[in-house]
């Protein structure tokens, strides 16, 4: 076997295995968008931060997750409107909106038996004293 022999199949050996790579990338599932309406959201960004940061500033823990009981606690005042969504990251179609308002004090609490167990990302958007708050946590089932 001479140089030109070895050249040739290295090359032939490297076109295969990325038109194999290709393919596979092709016929691969479950790659989905965290939301549909990606570009307005990234045009918002700047509002999440503001939000995000608003929620810090109240220096207490709004969301908490009981790993035993399987429920969702939030620490909100009477009042307070919102709602909380639930992103599943490998299935979109089992992320779940809420919407709620607390009538009560004390701690909200969310049950999530019904929920397939896996990794979600739980977020938060709630106004308090006129105020827009937004706070996230990811939670495996």
């Amino acid at each position: 076997m001479d140089w030109g022999k070895g050249i040739v199949l290295t090359i032939i050996g490297f076109v295969a295995l990325i038109l194999t790579m290709v393919v596979i990338s092709v016929r691969m599932d479950g790659i989905e968008l965290v939301t549909e309406n990606y570009y307005e959201e990234e045009i918002k960004y700047q509002d999440r931060i503001d939000e995000s940061k608003s929620a810090d500033d109240l220096d207490r823990e709004v969301i908490s997750f009981d790993v035993q009981s399987k429920v969702i606690e939030l620490d909100l005042p009477n009042g307070t409107k919102g709602f909380l969504q639930l992103f599943r990251p490998s299935d979109s179609s089992l992320d779940q909106k809420m919407n709620f308002e607390v009538t009560h004090s004390g701690i909200t609490q969310i049950p999530l038996k019904e929920l397939k167990p896996g990794y979600w990302k739980v977020q938060l958007n709630w106004t308090e004293n006129g105020i827009d708050h937004y706070q996230e946590k990811k939670i495996t089932l």
